[in-house]
């Protein structure tokens, strides 16, 4: 696309370039222009014809944009929106890539487009709280892995563990939930699927194995039953109140994919969804404090209960 783009702009240019010409100055046969000339001409309803008198090709019909890369005002203002959001990457593996594929559009794009992009940064910008912690290293380390299908070595210390363990991993893909990234992938040593934080692998390396990725590995069926990333037996059906002074904080968002929202007669609103792991809700829910009432599951209300009189123990500590 981009070689028919420069033959687009030779043929507007009126110099009536040939095959000859182009393939010298593109670097290809001329087997090869004759084919995208075709392409533009069938394909892309371009008007190309050639002249015989001056031995070159021309438009006989007046053309503006290249037709591959008409672009509204709105789907630019989009694309810029959509830039901005992936500045988190900086730094990363994906820093080098995004950054060619935005300057290719950029000048691909018609003169026809004209916005001033100084507003636009003024007027919109994207904050992460809580942003984790990586060995930049490491991560690109991960990423190449997972799109190569190279079986690794992780150095892989677990929360509350001073001393980093050795595990073999197959890496099935990485994700990014909520801000945080997530491997997936075969743990030889648990012979199951596990989920690693790459922000704990303290050091990587690749066996020289590859490996296959189930054609049944997908991980939005791994993630179906979690309020997060953690899953795992049983889906159980969990249902929230919550006061009427946050309903509409709630209302406002889809917090799963499974949510039922109903209105309670004190305009508070009740949450159900079904998950198979209670881990990530129990802590959203402490995070309400007491504008959110459980009322089922029974392990989850006693899990609460638990937390809860360990806090009243801990602060009556502080206290005396």
């Amino acid at each position: 696309m981009e070689r028919m783009l420069r033959i687009h702009q030779a043929i507007q240019s009126g110099k009536f370039p040939n095959a000859t010409s182009l393939g010298e100055q593109l670097e290809v046969s001329t087997k090869s222009i004759h084919r995208d000339i075709e392409f533009m001409r069938d394909r892309l309803d371009l008007p190309v014809e050639y002249d015989a008198a001056r031995y070159g090709y021309y438009y006989s019909e007046e053309v503006g944009a290249f037709p591959t890369f008409q672009v509204t005002e709105g789907e630019m203002v989009a694309l810029l929106i959509a830039e901005k959001a992936l500045q988190q990457y900086r730094g990363t593996t994906f820093e080098k890539p995004l950054v060619s594929a935005f300057q290719k559009i950029a000048e691909a794009l018609p003169e026809t487009i004209s916005l001033n992009l100084s507003d636009w940064n003024d007027s919109i910008s994207f904050r992460t709280s809580a942003l984790p912690q990586m060995n930049l290293e490491v991560f690109d380390h991960l990423a190449r892995a997972v799109s190569r299908k190279r079986q690794v070595t992780l150095q892989y210390r677990k929360p509350g563990q001073k001393k980093a363990h050795e595990r073999i991993v197959d890496p099935y893909h990485m994700s990014n939930i909520n801000g945080e990234w997530f491997l997936f992938g075969y743990c030889h040593l648990r012979k199951d699927l596990r989920t690693f934080v790459p922000s704990r692998v303290t050091q990587v390396s690749e066996t020289g194995e590859t490996f296959k990725r189930p054609k049944k590995f997908n991980i939005e069926d791994r993630l179906q039953g979690s309020f997060g990333v953690h899953s795992g037996g049983t889906p159980v059906r969990v249902t929230i109140h919550f006061t009427h002074q946050v309903a509409d904080y709630i209302r406002e968002k889809i917090w799963h994919p499974t949510q039922q929202l109903k209105t309670l007669p004190d305009d508070g609103v009740a949450l159900s969804v079904q998950l198979s792991s209670l881990v990530e809700i129990q802590r959203w829910v402490l995070g309400w404090g007491a504008h959110a009432r459980v009322m089922e599951p029974d392990i989850l209300k006693q899990q609460l209960r638990q937390n809860a009189e360990q806090l009243v123990r801990l602060y009556a500590e502080t206290s005396d």
